[in-house]
């Protein structure tokens, strides 16, 4: 546990020294009752990523840090995915690295060539030669340093959910990326639910004309959670900060479905949220009452986007109040609505259909589940109809989690552009600083950051790349 804290020390100090260096280049000011981001420069040595494919790798060879929860389930799931290996393993203690050793064994895979542990473990590892994709899953504060360290060194980048905790770490792995030519994905597995997944192909199909309004949510009472983050790292992140702490599981589907940075992108937010009611209760209950004065993070946070196209997105965050869990995921158009939470629904009206013959159908109300459920499969990716059935059997909540490694294995193997690429990652995690910064001025709106740098229009809406 010692060991623990010390290394978070450490990259505290880091990190505030790196912050004030650059508050010139990442921070704000307020124009005209908004809150508006300075948008530095591209230097000179570093080339858009948009539609960025690297070099076909034969065999992608797997270094995995951080084998807690996530990292334990995507050892599981790698045997499973013929062009990749896990090559190296590293973990803060070395009972986990053999833990995870075991489970490859288990499955008949080899045993990882590289074990590492300690704090210091993941720089050795990403300074490997024979290590391809660096795949990270630690706390949220460590995502951004390795990730830049992988890239540094050579090495593609996968990065849990929230790629970043901070404006300045967004841009860090903006440039990292452009400067490195490497891949930076952040790793939103709810862009590959099954039922997301066919409606963002509805969506690109016309079904539900123009998409006006959409909305995501993290909503999750994480009471019997709380003790599995090791040295409390999450709950203090909550207790420290105001905002959406943890967006992208509702604002990556939701990204897509609107084709940002493809075609529109998210210009203003305002976001407001209440007192931590529960959350004062949990602390007190977790410390001792009083021993935090106040919680920072409200009960509920709500968030408002208006995008450059006239669209709009809200997104909220609930995880210490009991409610069933949502990701909310509703979809608005001008010709149909889908809603998966709590009851996967869609209500089309029949001149928006093509291809398959529907009849009596009334938008005002939802399909039968019958019409649903074969709308549904006439209308799923072609990529996901043929790994299926192998997604639901080696799971991964649900299979989603098997089919974004799947694409992003894929796709290095073939030298394709990524489903998600390093400015999704920087645009989703933004809301984490964005929000917090909103509601520290009294809900003040906020003007988002481009980190295309002006490029945002320059790609023809979302793609799921294919070999020939």
């Amino acid at each position: 546990m010692k060991r623990f804290f010390k290394y978070f020390a450490v990259l505290a100090v880091v990190a505030l020294a790196a912050s004030c260096a650059c508050k010139d280049d990442y921070g704000y000011v307020v124009k005209a009752g908004k809150i508006v981001y300075n948008t530095p420069d591209r230097p000179a040595d570093q080339q858009s990523m948009l539609g960025f494919a690297a070099e076909p790798i034969e065999h992608v060879r797997v270094g995995l840090i951080g084998l807690g929860d996530r990292g334990t389930g995507a050892v599981w799931r790698f045997p499973y995915i013929k062009d990749a290996t896990i090559v190296a393993l590293c973990d803060l203690y070395p009972e986990r690295v053999e833990r995870a050793q075991g489970i490859l064994e288990e499955l008949g895979a080899p045993r990882a060539i590289h074990e590492f542990s300690g704090p210091e473990g993941y720089k050795e590892l990403c300074e490997l030669p024979d290590v391809d994709l660096v795949y990270l899953a630690v706390p949220w504060q460590l995502h951004t340093p390795i990730a830049v360290y992988a890239m540094e060194h050579g090495k593609h980048a996968a990065i849990e959910v929230p790629a970043a905790t901070s404006i300045k770490e967004c841009w860090d792995l903006v440039n990292t990326s452009e400067r490195t030519r490497k891949h930076c994905m952040m790793l939103e597995n709810c862009c590959y639910d099954f039922f997301e997944l066919t409606c963002l192909n509805m969506i690109q199909q016309g079904l539900f004309g123009e998409v006006v309004h959409v909305e995501g949510s993290y909503c999750h009472n994480l009471e019997p959670y709380w003790d599995n983050y090791q040295g409390d790292w999450r709950m203090t992140y909550n207790k420290d900060h105001h905002g959406d702490v943890y967006p992208t599981h509702g604002i990556g589907p939701v990204c897509q479905d609107l084709n940002i940075h493809r075609g529109d992108k998210m210009d203003v937010l305002v976001s407001m949220d209440t007192d931590a009611f529960a959350g004062q209760d949990k602390a007190d209950e977790r410390y001792g009452k009083g021993v935090v004065e106040k919680y920072a993070n409200g009960d509920n946070t709500s968030t408002l986007i208006r995008t450059r196209k006239g669209k709009t997105i809200l997104i909220e965050h609930r995880v210490v109040t009991p409610q069933p869990y949502s990701r909310m995921y509703q979809v608005q158009g001008t010709k149909g609505y889908a809603n998966k939470y709590p009851n996967e629904g869609l209500a089309l009206g029949g001149a928006s259909i093509k291809d398959v013959a529907y009849d009596n159908l009334d938008a005002e109300e939802f399909m039968s589940d019958a019409e649903r459920d074969a709308l549904m499969q006439a209308y799923k990716f072609g990529f996901v109809s043929e790994i299926e059935d192998l997604a639901r059997k080696v799971g991964g909540h649900g299979g989603m989690d098997f089919i974004m490694d799947y694409r992003l294995i894929y796709c290095l193997h073939h030298g394709l552009p990524l489903d998600q690429d390093v400015y999704d990652a920087a645009e989703w995690s933004s809301l984490v600083e964005l929000t917090e910064v909103s509601i520290n001025h009294g809900s003040m709106p906020v003007v988002m950051p481009d980190f295309t740098r002006g490029e945002w229009d320059q790609t023809p809406g979302l793609t799921f790349a294919m070999a020939e």
